[in-house]
């Protein structure tokens, strides 16, 4: 009889639905026939008014930095964050239970911070194990970790310190990585020739301009600054789902070769051809570019949660802080002061150091301990739920 594995997870930044349906991906290709994965929007499907407006919310929220940051701020701790998550559960406790009724599972995988003290109350003792799959990189909420969990796999060293001073047993915490899609995880292939099939300049350095997939950020005045700069370089921009910004980059006579882009699933190809990579401090954006062996130039940040993933990057040398288009410019200018030599070869190889290629893998590893299944034949396939 096939395992009912329960992923829980919502759309409130962080990459939680991405890492999800990573681990999804892994089980249904590792444990075939053995699993059924669901992935469950706790916030959307279940939450009453006004949580599950929260994924809705969260962009509109994360534009207003100074009061996200605060917010982050004033409930962090482990003391704060539990008496929160104790307050709420008279507002939570019908949804969370109605859940618990509608989603029998054999092991329950977390992959949002909210939920471990509502639903470790709702379950009770007689509880499927439970593991929680931390998904910020550094500066991970106190909203994590609760002690009584089975297992807390987290993304980075820093992290399972974090684990450790808000609670959690030193048994029962894993560095593993942060789980991102099978076709992140492995090369898309070699530079020149993925160059050749999007019709690249060969020899330029190339230079990634990202704000995920909703074109987030100034990203017209990082690509124009770049491009005005007078640097020997070509540059690639992806705009996302904002066409607006697209039509607006396709009007620019552009100084040097620019290859521009919409919403794109080929990602990882345009990943593997480029020398560095802009973006924002988000965690998947920065392990998939970890994962590529690309240095990184992050231009923006979430206060509280993303500052840092900052640090990290920074403090390991596998890229450059540059808050703002004119210091997106320097950070481009110092890495390629001497073309693509030693500044960038050097930021490529600790960006590499950092990759995490086996992260989802080792995660479905640890659910199928708990679930009682063993690895299956590469080739079979796994019912999906």
């Amino acid at each position: 009889m096939s395992k009912r594995i329960l992923v829980l997870f919502s759309d409130t930044g962080g990459g939680h639905r991405s890492s999800a349906e990573a681990i999804r991906e892994a089980l249904l290709a590792n444990y075939a026939g053995q699993c059924e994965v669901e992935l469950v929007d706790l916030f959307v499907e279940y939450m009453p008014y006004p949580f599950r407006r929260f994924p809705a919310w969260y962009p509109w929220m994360v534009k207003r930095p100074r009061v996200w940051g605060r917010g982050f701020k004033l409930s962090d701790g482990p003391r704060r964050s539990r008496a929160l998550a104790t307050a709420l559960w008279p507002v939570v406790r019908r949804a969370i239970k109605r859940l618990v009724r509608e989603h029998p599972a054999d092991v329950v995988v977390s992959v949002h911070p909210l939920f471990q003290v509502p639903l470790l109350r709702a379950f009770g003792k007689q509880r499927p194990p439970y593991i929680t799959v931390v998904t910020d990189l550094v500066s991970t909420h106190a909203w994590w970790y609760h002690p009584k969990v089975d297992r807390c796999l987290v993304p980075t060293e820093p992290a399972r310190e974090r684990a450790v001073a808000c609670g959690m047993p030193l048994a029962k915490v894993r560095v593993v990585g942060l789980p991102v899609a099978d076709r992140f995880s492995r090369p898309a292939g070699e530079k020149a020739d993925l160059r050749a099939q999007l019709n690249w300049h060969a020899n330029l350095p190339a230079v990634l301009v990202v704000g995920g997939g909703e074109g987030m950020g100034p990203l017209f005045e990082i690509a124009r600054g770049v491009a005005s700069a007078g640097l020997r370089c070509q540059l690639a921009v992806v705009a996302g789902r904002n066409e607006a910004l697209r039509q607006r980059l396709s009007a620019v006579n552009w100084e040097v070769p620019t290859h521009l882009y919409g919403f794109v699933r080929n990602m990882p190809e345009l990943m593997g051809a480029a020398d560095l990579i802009v973006t924002k401090a988000g965690p998947s954006s920065i392990v998939e570019a970890f994962n590529a062996g690309r240095p990184l130039i992050l231009s923006s940040a979430i206060p509280g949660q993303e500052e840092g993933n900052v640090r990290y990057v920074v403090s390991e040398g596998a890229g450059l802080w540059a808050p703002g288009p004119a210091k997106v410019v320097e950070a481009v200018r110092s890495l390629l002061s001497d073309g693509p030599g030693e500044a960038l070869s050097r930021a490529a190889a600790n960006s590499r150091r950092l990759a995490s290629p086996h992260a989802a893998a080792d995660i479905a590893a640890e659910v199928a301990q708990y679930a009682g299944m063993t690895r299956a034949e590469p080739s079979a396939e796994c019912s999906n739920a």
